[in-house]
């Protein structure tokens, strides 16, 4: 019987890989409360030139900070996904902090995956080179990879250039965009293409396979903030000042 969402993995990985993400949004969401809100310290001065200068009133505004620190969490999570689909394709697995995010069961493959291909400053960027061309070295029979799932083109080529000063390169170690990785492990060229058309039902399908009492959480931070402000009578926005910075001069008289 033909797969219902994508002809590389079971609907039942593709599913279980859903449900794993709703979990971390849901926990996301739930972890956003006043304490958690507050641990980086909210730019209560930013958020005023926000608040005017986009005419958007004060709640709404705090609503969306939150939304900002909750997809903060969940960029990471995007990127498990990620490893989770790949490593349900025959003849892969996920490394489980081994080292690498996906190898090839024959250890002919390792692998390690960056949602998006900004996220390396050149420290970070010098250290997976290494950590490639040791797997690579180890390894004689493998091709070690730096995959971008979102990347500025689509390629699959040697990794090699500059880094912090150093030239590096190896006949091993290579950098692929995520269309190119999902190919080369899938053997199908549209392969992520499949799995971004098939999300929308898949993820559909999951919510109703759900209690729907499970799939609502939402963060408290809003609801505990707008507490103190009917004790205090302060704004939204002056009470966060003043949780976050009553020891300034003068901002205890907020």
């Amino acid at each position: 019987m033909a797969n219902k969402y994508v002809n590389f993995i079971s609907d039942e990985h593709l599913l279980t890989c859903v449900g794993n993400l709703h979990k971390a949004y849901l926990k996301a969401k739930n972890n956003i409360t006043k304490k958690n809100f507050y641990s980086n310290k909210v730019d209560t001065i930013k958020l005023t030139f926000d608040a005017k200068f986009n005419d958007i009133d004060e709640e709404s505004l705090i609503q969306a900070e939150i939304l900002r620190q909750i997809d903060k969490s969940i960029n990471n999570s995007i990127g498990t996904f990620h490893e989770q689909i790949l490593g349900g394709i025959k003849g892969f697995e996920v490394g489980n902090l081994s080292g690498f995010d996906i190898k090839a069961t024959d250890d002919t493959l390792f692998a390690d995956i960056k949602n998006k291909h900004n996220t390396m400053n050149s420290s970070s960027a010098e250290s997976l080179f290494q950590k490639l061309a040791r797997y690579a070295d180890d390894y004689k029979k493998a091709k070690c990879y730096w995959v971008q799932i979102l990347a500025k083109n689509s390629f699959n080529e040697l990794w090699k250039g500059e880094i912090n000063g150093k030239e590096y390169s190896h006949s091993r170690v290579y950098k692929i965009s995520g269309d190119q990785f999902y190919a080369l492990l899938s053997g199908q060229e549209d392969a992520l293409l499949q799995l971004y058309k098939a999300l929308p039902k898949a993820i559909k399908d999951y919510l109703q396979s759900i209690e729907h009492s499970n799939s609502i959480a939402e963060n408290s931070a809003i609801d505990e903030i707008k507490l103190e402000t009917e004790i205090s009578k302060r704004s939204i926005l002056d009470q966060i000042t003043f949780e976050n910075y009553s020891y300034y001069l003068g901002f205890d008289k907020l």
